[in-house]
């Protein structure tokens, strides 16, 4: 007798949820269907019903997640929608009579406060799994540079850099992503994936930020509902540990003349290692050696049977979420709720700080 079917419905069907119906599809080897989608937007139905059907999955198309939940249709929900709307979507589903696993797209909130209402309401639901989805740590060369850290091969970790020189944000369903009230704001929108990994890579927890950024170029041309943007386009950042190491981001969202989108250095006492993506190489060395000990590899994980958006890491990570909801809850996520909390809280001191001019403790967005 064959393994039951994992039946999967997507709330918000934009760009992303579109790449989350995409990332399953390669997974239906696996025992997945997505059989059912929320969204109220009739654009993003219609793309998303016409991706389904070359798929040969037909889908229940419903205007909002309060009839799919009510459907009862599926097992998992992935909730792929604006991120100003996440707290209400997460609370309802929380809050519904029926067990649902849930990946949530970053940011899990927009909002410490509604981050801890999420994390208070699931206490509630131990019947339910729910990972937040940070995937750059599933990016082969990101997790290759984690394993020789998690190795020792470096020592005592003391300074992760992260850039990101990248295109602009893309265009999303009615531009919700051009204003900090409806994304959180550039740092916690975009940044929370590497304040996630500084985190992972130290070993440890956030003390205070000091930030600096601006809008200097991009969309200061664009004009919505008479409003003009004032999402962030670069800024570097500063991140201090209760361990005493440091992280630092350099953002640039105007760098498309860039070979790499990210490049992560982290440095230990011993050793320091190096990440490139998309080149997928990884290079790491030992301080006794020198220049000439330094090695270099490229990485790939041949698991992956899809690329997508974000360099195969939302394949693995849905493979490794597929893989704890069929251990029944008796596995964790892999990136909980906490997880989710702790990223944007450096996201929002990180705003915070960028605004008032002055380092921001971690306690003084936390209270």
């Amino acid at each position: 007798m064959g393994e039951k079917m994992v039946k999967y419905g997507i709330i918000g069907v934009g760009m992303m949820g579109r790449e989350h119906l995409c990332n399953l599809y390669h997974l239906r080897s696996e025992g997945v269907a997505v059989v059912c989608v929320a969204d109220p937007n009739l654009a993003s139905q219609q793309i998303s019903t016409e991706f389904a059907e070359s798929f040969g999955w037909p889908l229940k198309v419903f205007s909002g997640h309060k009839e799919l939940l009510e459907s009862g249709l599926c097992d998992v929900l992935v909730v792929s929608t604006p991120n100003m709307t996440h707290y209400e979507i997460l609370m309802d589903i929380l809050n519904h009579p029926k067990s649902h696993h849930v990946l949530v797209e970053k940011p899990l909130c927009t909002t410490v406060q509604d981050c801890r209402q999420v994390i208070e309401a699931a206490k509630k639901r131990p019947d339910m799994l729910v990972q937040v989805g940070l995937e750059y740590r599933y990016m082969p060369p990101v997790a290759k540079l984690m394993e020789i850290v998690n190795g020792g091969r470096l020592g005592n970790i003391r300074m992760v850099s992260i850039r990101e020189h990248r295109f602009p944000f893309l265009v999303k369903v009615d531009n919700w992503n051009r204003f900090n009230c409806n994304s959180g704001g550039t740092m916690v929108e975009k940044c929370c994936h590497f304040f996630d990994l500084m985190r992972l890579f130290v070993g440890a927890n956030p003390v205070r930020v000091m930030a600096s950024g601006a809008i200097d170029v991009n969309h200061k041309d664009e004009v919505y509902d008479g409003k003009v943007p004032d999402i962030i386009d670069n800024a570097y950042v500063i991140v201090e540990f209760d361990n005493g190491a440091r992280g630092m981001l350099d953002l640039c969202m105007f760098a498309e003349g860039s070979k790499n989108e990210q490049e992560i250095s982290v440095v230990g006492e011993i050793g320091k290692g190096e990440a490139f993506v998309p080149e997928n190489l990884v290079r790491y060395g030992v301080r006794v050696e020198g220049r000439e000990g330094v090695r270099t590899m490229r990485v790939e994980d041949d698991r992956i049977k899809y690329d997508g958006l974000h360099h195969g890491s939302s394949y693995l990570e849905h493979l490794n979420f597929l893989a704890t909801v069929k251990t029944q809850g008796k596995k964790t996520v892999a990136v909980d709720l906490h997880d989710g909390l702790i990223a944007v809280a450096i996201g929002v001191a990180a705003q915070l700080s960028i605004e008032l001019g002055r380092f921001v403790s971690i306690k003084e967005v936390m209270t």
